[in-house]
């Protein structure tokens, strides 16, 4: 959500976004700041590339949230897909998968005329949003062109920021995204075997994994094209004590 606080004397207004504390007091005339709402267009974007990364296999997932008001947030469009897997010869990784959903977000607004309202742009690949925001150069061959499109276009927005956020914050991306992965490796199972079952996770891993969610009494979804990355971050989100 994004706000502006406003002097309720003088011309002094600057932004700000919950949670953070902000003045009450106007540093220009010590009079009272007030919190006015600003209507804006929150988009969130998530990619991976498993089970292996790079060269494994690619897809992205966004979210778009039209913020009426601070009471009014309407749904306005979701969007997942395959970028690429290196089993089919394509040259994919995790940061491609991220600017392919942040880039593919950015083309649906465009697309329908949603430019003039200022959209903020969230994702928890720290890399693509520093890149956008300055921070990082960018160095990666397969990335220049992709970064390049995005800043393209941003270009075409009247006001867009690039937020990082971290990945409990950006769950629906990240689902619509791993929706895309399982159901490509569904319908190559056969290839999607052949070419990455040792990254896949192991037997042992499953049967670890189901008892910690009994012990812990919680339903875990464990399939077979789960990685042993992925895998051994559950456990040990599991093996917490939180």
């Amino acid at each position: 959500m994004m706000y502006i606080l406003k002097c309720t004397k003088c011309s002094f207004e600057i932004p700000f976004r919950p949670p953070y504390h902000y003045p009450t007091k106007c540093p220009i005339c010590d009079s009272q700041l007030k919190p006015e709402y600003v209507p804006n267009i929150e988009v969130y974007f998530d990619g991976l590339c498993e089970p292996r990364n790079p060269h494994g296999i690619a897809t992205y997932g966004f979210v778009i949230y039209d913020n009426r008001s601070a009471k009014e947030r309407v749904r306005l469009h979701e969007g997942s897909g395959v970028v690429g897997a290196g089993c089919l010869g394509d040259n994919v990784s995790n940061n491609v998968a991220e600017y392919t959903a942040l880039i593919k977000a950015l083309e649906w607004l465009v697309q329908n005329n949603l430019t003039e309202k200022p959209v903020e742009v969230k994702g928890d690949s720290q890399l693509a949003i520093r890149q956008l925001n300055g921070i990082y150069r960018v160095k990666a061959p397969r990335i220049i062109p992709l970064y390049k499109r995005a800043v393209e276009l941003a270009e075409k927005f009247n006001k867009i920021h690039f937020i990082w956020v971290p990945r409990q914050y950006n769950e629906e991306a990240d689902s619509l995204s791993r929706k895309a992965y399982h159901e490509f490796c569904s319908e190559h199972r056969d290839l999607v075997m052949e070419y990455y079952s040792r990254y896949f996770i192991t037997e042992k891993q499953k049967r670890y994994i189901l008892f910690l969610a009994r012990r812990k009494g919680v339903e875990i979804e464990v399939n077979d094209f789960m990685s042993k990355r992925e895998a051994s971050k559950l456990i040990e989100k599991l093996l917490s004590p939180i």
